[in-house]
């Protein structure tokens, strides 16, 4: 089960690829500056996770007008990333939780990513969005247990708007 509502966003560092290589991102350097939804998705180049990042990419402006940073996170390396990002026109910063260890001090790891495919791929992302307000406090929590479901993106807004 996802962290609550109300409940202090755990702070991480985790690697982006920046234009010059790879870059580290902190949480707690950003958070004061604008809201923040994170969104964790279970693998990059997946047509789900595609999708997703594309669609939020799209609305990147109506994010910034509700004064929130999007932030996209999966267990990819962030190599991977770039590519996947470059490829499909993604813009939002995507974070590399390589060791999962953010997924799970967020509490929205797989134990057994698509069982009845017979993957045993535990600490996979659940795909999940999180509203985290200017004082670092987690005001929106979402993960879906199928990989396949979507946040609900229009209670994601109806949150920022009233954090404004």
């Amino acid at each position: 089960m996802a962290l609550a509502t109300g409940t202090k966003a755990p702070d991480f560092t985790l690697v982006t690829k920046g234009a010059e290589g790879p870059e580290l991102f902190t949480l707690s350097e950003h958070i004061g500056k604008s809201n923040i939804v994170l969104l964790f998705v279970p693998m990059a180049f997946t047509g789900g996770c595609t999708t997703e990042f594309c669609s939020v990419t799209n609305e990147l402006d109506e994010y910034t007008q509700l004064d929130a940073t999007v932030i996209g996170i999966s267990g990819d390396n962030p190599f991977a990333q770039a590519e996947w990002a470059e490829k499909e026109g993604i813009k939002l910063t995507l974070l590399s939780d390589y060791e999962h260890k953010t997924t799970a001090a967020y509490d929205v790891a797989y134990e057994s990513f698509l069982p009845d495919a017979n993957l045993i791929m535990g600490g996979v992302p659940k795909r999940s969005a999180f509203v985290i307000d200017k004082e670092g406090v987690i005001q929106y929590s979402e993960a879906q247990e199928h990989p396949k479901d979507m946040p609900d993106f229009d209670k994601i807004k109806e949150t920022l708007k009233g954090l404004a």
